[in-house]
């Protein structure tokens, strides 16, 4: 990302320890980013819906509602659903992890952390996004077909026989992985490289989103799409028709 890529983004950072809000404040300004503050996720909200930044640093722990929760009701909203965030906690468990990134969490970074680590993650998931909006338009029409399964890139839609599927930005990108090229069997860590672009996740993290798709595809015809290769990793199979 350039220097005037990081002059016109708008980092809101959700922090209710004002000694922490200060020095992550600090680190981010002096990246070039603007710099937005709140110290709960009622307050951010109110940032978020009267001039949405273009990433959020949210705390796992905040008064009155939790920073995972509040991400759960950002990704419900369709106008927030794709909003970057990265979860910024002292909460380093597998389980406290798999909770954030299960929730949404675009990254997941454990207190204390150094300020040029946090900055890298910033810049790595903005990247992201950036890409995902100058290539949009191009596939604004182009619908990727996976037997039942429809996906278009450009709106983020996932559709089985016409249904929609509710799904979150990851799990959206992951289903994608496998529809544009099925029977092709991926490791985790090759997902984690495709998905995640090596996000400092572990591979446990690729089996969570795997199991919350198997959810959304139980009882239609593609539930059946996803399929475990032992020792090997993931596939979609598409079965042949009778």
């Amino acid at each position: 990302m350039t220097e005037s890529s990081n002059k016109a983004a708008c980092i809101l950072i959700v922090e209710d320890e004002a000694a922490i809000r200060t020095l992550i404040s600090f680190a981010c300004a002096a990246a070039g980013y603007e710099v937005k503050c709140a110290e709960s996720a009622i307050k951010a909200q109110s940032i978020v819906d009267n001039n949405p930044p273009d990433l959020v640093l949210l705390d796992y722990m905040l008064p009155e509602l939790s920073g995972v929760d509040w991400l759960e009701k950002l990704r419900a909203n369709p106008k927030t659903e794709h909003l970057p965030v990265i979860m910024l906690t002292a909460r380093g468990s597998e389980t406290d992890r798999v909770k954030g990134l299960n929730a949404g969490a675009d990254d997941y970074i454990v207190k204390p952390f150094m300020p040029r680590e946090l900055i890298a993650r910033i810049q790595a998931v903005l990247r992201r996004y950036q890409f995902q909006s100058q290539t949009g338009e191009e596939n604004q029409n182009v619908e990727v077909v996976c037997g039942p399964l429809t996906m278009n890139e450009a709106s983020f839609e996932a559709k089985v026989d016409g249904e929609p599927l509710s799904l979150s930005a990851k799990e959206f990108k992951l289903l994608l992985v496998f529809a544009k090229n099925p029977e092709r069997v991926y490791s985790r860590e090759m997902l984690l490289s495709l998905v995640w672009d090596n996000a400092y996740v572990d591979e446990r993290t690729v089996d969570v989103h795997m199991l919350r798709l198997r959810k959304q595809l139980q009882g239609t015809r593609a539930e059946n799409l996803l399929q475990t290769v032992r020792g090997l990793g993931y596939r979609a199979h598409i079965p042949e028709q009778s």
